[in-house]
């Protein structure tokens, strides 16, 4: 068996990518090892936003915040479900954690304005919103290594950067002058940048190209297609990991600690039937398909305990055929929709955040239902790419993902939704009052964010009235996992009686969530991930 010998050893190339720069910065040599054939796992198919209140950036662009603040809110938001100890570390070392960001890679941010935190209303929260995204990045000044980057699931038509703070307005670009000017730009600036030789792309493709690049300058090693096997564990130590590269077990010694940063078991089946529900399907993942749970039961094997498995960072998606399900975001908020139940009832805010939205709908017995009009259709961009007035595709329809009939009624009986019409005659009436009684849709600053500012009093509520009617399925996915080792707020992993697994750490999905069952704001999944990998290399230097 061959062997190496590092500091510090990182597992996954996500937001442990942040980690392995800040170890390096405290002058430990540090190894990332991989399973896939490319780097940046879940992070690269995300939003590429990240939620860490009062850091620099943010005052920068002149949002006013405090330490004070943020602890006021993630104590009103996590509600007792995880130790002060825990969730405090994102607020005192977050925005260290961001400076490691600016210095030590190549990319530029943006304040995702008016992007509220998730439960605004609560004491604490933001309505203008604390989360920051990268600038569009050329993926060219890779090099050879943009071929490393994991490809996005889901890509626009044409050469576009969408970031977080534009994908608002292109969703509204039926609607709003905005809307055209923002499309116009993006363009410009996608089919532009090819012209001159660069590949401008946005999210979290950009946060995660950015973070390699710093990799490579600050001469890190990265060991493709290699998976983690085992921990070395020495008198109840972690010293080491056993990884099988080219074929062969590879012992590698950490002599400062292992972090597990990669990513959660979006992908199986079995974990997710035995902790979460036997409704789901790993097709209904927006997560890195690479993420199969390996890093979570290797440490549950070294003694680690596990914490939060039946939580997911829930977001809503259609099922529809292909790679990927279909996202739904600014389409909960928008008007002339609902999400009804197998009995063609409302049961629940459609517009909340898709972490809540995904809770309350695995309750239900799936697959609920999203119902619209031709009006809605021809106003908004749908399920992640399909244009307004433009026909949903037939693979949907053949698939039985979607349907369409004249009439409510028609609608209703295809569907088999005994109460969808006296259901929509309710919600007409609410729309026209401007006011949901039933489930306060439009009244939090969320729900608006998202929403049609041409309509008003209520830019969350519509009503349903042109045929044709369209139903189309609607089930909890997910962005990934959010269960798994149990840590305490230095990052380090914890056995059942809650004392420490020396020289091991976990952060991101591989860790139980900091926050417990709630998702605080825009980006929070990856804030988190940086925040606590940052954490475990600086307590491995011995610098915490």
């Amino acid at each position: 068996m061959d062997e190496a010998s590092f500091d510090f050893v990182v597992v996954g190339s996500g937001t442990g990518m942040l980690a392995a720069l800040a170890a390096a910065e405290s002058g430990l040599s540090v190894l990332i090892i991989e399973k896939s054939e490319y780097f940046g796992g879940s992070t690269a198919l995300s939003g590429g936003g990240f939620w860490i209140p009062n850091n620099a950036l943010l005052r920068q662009a002149g949002v006013v915040d405090s330490p004070e603040r943020a602890r006021e809110y993630l104590s009103n938001v996590t509600a007792g479900e995880t130790p002060e100890s825990r969730w405090a570390t994102h607020i005192e070392h977050g925005p260290a954690a961001v400076d490691v960001l600016r210095r030590r890679t190549p990319l530029k941010f943006q304040w995702m304005a008016g992007y509220a935190d998730y439960f605004p209303e609560l004491p604490g929260g933001s309505a203008t919103g604390r989360a920051m995204e990268p600038a569009p990045f050329d993926a060219r000044r890779l090099g050879a290594d943009r071929a490393l980057l994991r490809p996005p699931a889901l890509t626009a038509p044409f050469p576009m950067p969408i970031t977080g703070r534009t994908y608002k307005w292109l969703n509204l670009v039926a609607r709003h002058p905005r809307g055209i000017v923002t499309a116009a730009r993006l363009l410009g600036l996608g089919v532009g940048g090819l012209a001159i030789r660069r590949e401008y792309i946005a999210g979290g493709g950009a946060l995660a190209a950015g973070l390699f690049a710093g990799v490579r300058a600050s001469k890190i090693p990265v060991w493709f297609a290699s998976p983690l096997k085992e921990l070395v564990v020495e008198d109840g130590r972690v010293t080491g990991v056993v990884v099988t590269r080219d074929g062969t077990d590879v012992t590698v010694r950490a002599n400062r600690g292992v972090l597990l940063s990669a990513g959660g078991f979006d992908r199986n089946a079995a974990l997710r039937h035995e902790f979460q529900s036997e409704q789901l399907d790993t097709d209904w993942s927006l997560g890195n398909p690479a993420n199969t749970g390996d890093t979570i039961e290797i440490a549950k094997a070294a003694g680690a305990d596990l914490a939060f498995m039946n939580e997911s960072w829930w977001f809503p998606a259609l099922p529809i055929p292909g790679p990927m399900p279909g996202p739904l975001l600014a389409e909960r908020s928008l008007p002339g929709q609902i999400i009804v139940n197998q009995q063609g009832r409302r049961f629940m805010n459609e517009a909340v955040n898709y972490m809540t939205a995904g809770q309350i709908m695995i309750k239900e017995t799936l697959p609920v239902w999203m119902i619209f009009d031709q009006t809605y259709r021809n106003r908004y961009v749908f399920g992640g790419g399909v244009f307004p007035r433009q026909a949903l595709p037939k693979a949907w329809y053949d698939a039985g993902v979607a349907v369409k009939a004249d009439s409510l009624d028609a609608l209703a009986q295809q569907v088999g939704l005994p109460e969808l019409k006296a259901t929509v005659e309710r919600f007409n009436l609410l729309a026209a009052s401007g006011r949901d009684d039933d489930f306060h849709r439009g009244d939090s600053a969320y729900d608006r964010y998202y929403g049609d500012p041409g309509i008003r009093p209520n830019p969350c509520l519509g009503p349903i009235g042109k045929g044709p009617f369209y139903a189309v399925k609607v089930v909890p996915g997910d962005l990934g996992t959010c269960g798994g080792v149990r840590a305490d707020g230095l990052a380090r992993a914890l056995r059942p009686d809650g004392s420490v697994i020396e020289g091991l750490y976990a952060a991101g999905n591989a860790a139980g969530n900091a926050f417990g069952r709630v998702y605080p704001g825009p980006g929070a999944t990856i804030g988190q991930g940086m925040t606590y990998g940052y954490v475990a290399a600086r307590h491995a230097a011995g610098q915490l």
